[in-house]
């Protein structure tokens, strides 16, 4: 689940080219291509709206945006990380792609009618000035995060194997994607951002691959080079700790609780801030 280089700060995960391009073709449709569904929906879009996809990856939302804007909206996508920016362009040249900063976005003040981040904020170096940003340059703020590593059992699960066999500061590192999940916290974060909040949903999600051991590759990508002996006892161990998640035909499905929050800036807090264009 990482890989996301974001918000300039602590918390950025660069992946390699090569691994932009597994994280695509393997993760997004395992759970992000339904999470952008959902986030979408949420939006309210209609065609020929503006939209902003903030920490975009390789570009799941951006591309689900696209489908319900058609020709006449406008869909821009922003992450920090070249790699998924080069997997995004790749897949959709029409769209706008852009390396920046999710805490000073080079747009005007209200140049998107929606300003979409999936998967991002508990990654960015100071989430707060962020929110700030999305509500600065867009009519509408839609975020969705992974929930509570506790309501998460798949996952939950996982970490546990993780710092049983790497020690604590490993699995703390796979915590860290839920780290934004508790809705006591990002309704702390909405309001410190002066974000009105329309909407909060938990819903559960699942991350869906063809087996264990192709769920074990991606999720395990970000601890890099672990020691051989390490990551056997991690693989052997999940086969019994993440069995119940397993089909009689060996598909994984690990339940994942998603936050998904729907919101608007409050009267006057979209002053200020970085002034750009959409062209150029």
């Amino acid at each position: 689940m990482y890989g996301l280089a974001r918000c300039a700060g602590p918390m950025s995960y660069a992946l390699s080219a090569e691994a932009a391009e597994f994280y695509e073709s393997t993760f997004v449709p395992a759970l992000f291509d339904s999470m952008a569904r959902r986030a979408v929906g949420a939006a309210g879009l209609t065609p020929g709206r503006a939209v902003l996809d903030v920490a975009c990856g390789t570009g799941a939302v951006a591309r689900a945006a696209s489908s319900v804007v058609g020709p006449t909206g406008t869909v821009v996508g922003v992450d920090r990380n070249p790699a998924m920016l080069a997997v995004a362009r790749r897949l959709r040249p029409d769209l706008r792609w852009l390396e920046g900063d999710a805490c000073a976005l080079p747009f005007a003040a209200g140049t998107f009618d929606v300003a979409i981040s999936q998967a991002g904020l508990m990654f960015f170096g100071d989430p707060v000035a962020a929110l700030r940003e999305l509500g600065r340059v867009a009519g509408r703020v839609v975020v969705q995060v992974p929930g509570r590593l506790s309501e998460s059992a798949g996952y939950r699960a996982l970490a546990e194997v993780v710092s049983r066999h790497a020690g604590p500061a490993t699995g703390d590192l796979l915590s860290v994607y839920f780290s934004a999940g508790s809705p006591a916290f990002l309704a702390d974060l909405m309001d410190q951002a002066g974000l009105l909040v329309d909407r909060f949903e938990t819903w559960t999600g699942a991350t869906r691959l063809d087996s264990l051991d192709t769920f074990l590759a991606v999720e395990l990508l970000p601890f890099g080079a672990l020691e051989p002996d390490v990551h056997d006892r991690i693989v052997a161990d999940c086969r019994t700790a993440l069995a119940s998640f397993v089909s009689p035909t060996g598909a994984v499905a690990a339940p994942i609780e998603v936050q998904l929050v729907t919101a608007r800036a409050l009267p006057g807090a979209r002053a200020g801030g970085p002034v750009g264009m959409l062209s150029g």
